[in-house]
């Protein structure tokens, strides 16, 4: 097994020289460093070890509760003694209140560490936000420092058996009784639906207060906690999912049955309270498909440069490292790797300057789309490197991939964001002319980029005109992603000299980068 080892390096460059934290109002690059370096020291340490074996241990059902993996709740305990839950909470409510981008990148390092773990902890700040955005000042003093302090932890429920994208078909009903909510119904894939890690849970439940006709209108957010003044709260884990991955994750199947809860916001807009929650989450879920790219790549690189294999052309013993075609491997996981990470910090940085929401829009559902895919592709390109190995389990690059493999499904499957690039992302212009100014400013002076940029100009114009562009989305969705990661390398090669010894290399694989054929036309 090769130890995870926190990819701070490449953060603190991807943060300063591409994405240009430092531009920021108030940015501490001081503090921030301090955090990712302190946190790293304790994923490493902590965390990072739990992953092999919950992925053995799993999780279990006893009794209608879930208990997590050995040492897990130990874990949890430092977490929390570190204040680690309460990063991005205000001060005000017990936080840190600390920049959300420092918080991804802590959550990048998290995920890389454990996936299964970070996947419990971090709706924490999606919950929180959603709170401070919709909740009453009550509910904020209610639960905002409870979250903060770790003594909850989150969930996000949506999916039901009958309703997955389509919220629409949504049945879980919702009815007031006296000054407060009773909720009704089946949830499903439920992250955390319950865990033994923290003294409770607080479920963000959307839920039906109108006519099953009203459609998305008459969905409303809920605060339903799983304990409160009068005991355990009506609701039940049926059953626990067996999946291909996140194996330390509990996915839970869950029975309201008279739940009490809270409305949060205003009855019938709870999809735009929930969005709240969603966007966060999805920017997160990026980020975990970067924090599996490098860690496939961390541990292709170490096996590729131990391993002797053949013999060089002077006769001298080769190893893996040394053969083309696995340099080649190598170097298009660590440009996905490198390149996807700018991406979302890229769109962070535009998200914490507060003044770009056109363009935070447009990039979300690229860099959901790019960055998971990425993560995929990169530990399928880990476990060929590897060859006999990387199928067994010895060197675990092959759980990389199986818990990589959900990023391009959950929080919106990529599918179904292509389209939303393709007609939501083009339907006002502003995001799209905000992204295409990106691209220039990062490709500024390179001739591919330029070429690509031209033809993508192309196609949106193409697809905005299209009777159908549905049928468009993939292709346009490929093109813009991959786009945005040329740009974004063309960046790094300008800016290379701040990565130090490292600078000749990523110069070489931005070269690679560039040279790629150009996506063909989507049509004459």
């Amino acid at each position: 097994m090769i130890p995870f080892a926190a990819p701070v390096d490449d953060i603190l460059f991807c943060l300063r020289h591409v994405a240009r934290a430092p531009d920021l109002p108030g940015w501490d690059a001081e503090l921030a460093e301090g955090i990712l370096t302190h946190f790293a020291s304790f994923a490493e340490g902590v965390i990072a070890p739990l992953d092999e074996p919950g992925d053995a241990q799993g999780c279990r059902l006893e009794d209608g509760r879930v208990k997590m993996p050995d040492g897990f709740r130990e874990a949890y305990a430092q977490l929390v003694e570190g204040g680690w839950q309460g990063l991005t909470a205000p001060e005000a409510h017990g936080g840190m209140e600390v920049d959300h981008l420092t918080a991804a990148s802590v959550s990048e390092i998290f995920s890389g560490a454990c996936h299964s773990l970070q996947m419990i902890c971090n709706l924490v700040p999606g919950t929180i936000s959603t709170l401070l955005a919709y909740g009453s000042a009550a509910q904020q003093e209610a639960w905002i420092p409870r979250l903060a302090a770790g003594e909850l932890l989150g969930t996000m429920c949506l999916t039901e058996p009958g309703a997955g994208s389509d919220l629409s078909r949504i049945r879980t009903k919702a009815r007031r009784e006296g000054d407060s909510w009773r909720i009704e119904g089946e949830k499903i894939f439920i992250s955390g639906g319950d865990q033994d890690l923290s003294e409770g849970i607080l479920h963000l439940v959307l839920a039906r207060t109108g006519a099953p006709e009203d459609g998305i209108k008459g969905l409303s957010l809920f605060l339903c906690p799983s304990d409160d003044a009068e005991g355990r709260n009506a609701i039940a884990v049926t059953r626990i999912e067996e999946k291909l991955g996140l194996h330390a994750s509990p996915t839970c199947q869950m029975a309201f049955d008279g739940a009490r809860s809270e409305l949060v916001g205003q009855e019938g807009a709870g999809l735009m309270a929930m969005f709240t929650m969603m966007n966060h989450a999805r920017l997160d879920v990026s980020l975990q498909g970067v924090a599996h790219a490098a860690r496939a790549f961390q541990v292709a690189d170490a096996y590729a440069a131990e391993r002797m294999q053949g013999r060089k052309p002077d006769g001298s013993p080769a190893a893996l490292s040394d053969h083309p075609d696995v340099r080649r491997m190598l170097d298009e996981q660590r440009a996905l790797a490198l390149g996807a990470r700018a991406m979302a910090m890229i769109a962070f940085v535009a998200m914490e300057r507060g003044d770009r929401g056109p363009l935070v829009d447009f990039l979300t559902p690229v860099c959901k789309m790019f960055c998971t895919d990425a993560g995929i592709r990169a530990a399928d390109l880990g476990i060929q490197v590897l060859g006999g190995y990387g199928y067994l389990t010895e060197y675990r690059v092959s759980q990389t991939w199986r818990d990589a493999r959900i990023t391009s499904i959950y929080e919106g499957a990529n599918g179904i964001h292509a389209l939303s690039t393709a007609t939501r992302g083009l339907k006002s212009p502003a995001g799209a002319e905000a992204f295409a100014a990106l691209v220039a400013d990062l490709g500024a002076g390179v001739p591919e980029v330029a070429a690509l940029a031209a033809l993508w100009q192309a196609k949106r114009a193409e697809v905005v005109a299209a009777p159908a562009p549905a049928e468009l989305a993939h292709d346009f969705a490929q093109m813009t992603g991959d786009l945005f990661w040329r740009a974004v390398w063309a960046r790094i090669a300008a800016v290379a000299d701040a990565a130090g010894p490292d600078a000749d290399n990523l110069r070489r694989i931005a070269g690679t980068v560039l040279r790629r054929p150009v996506p063909m036309p989507l049509a004459a």
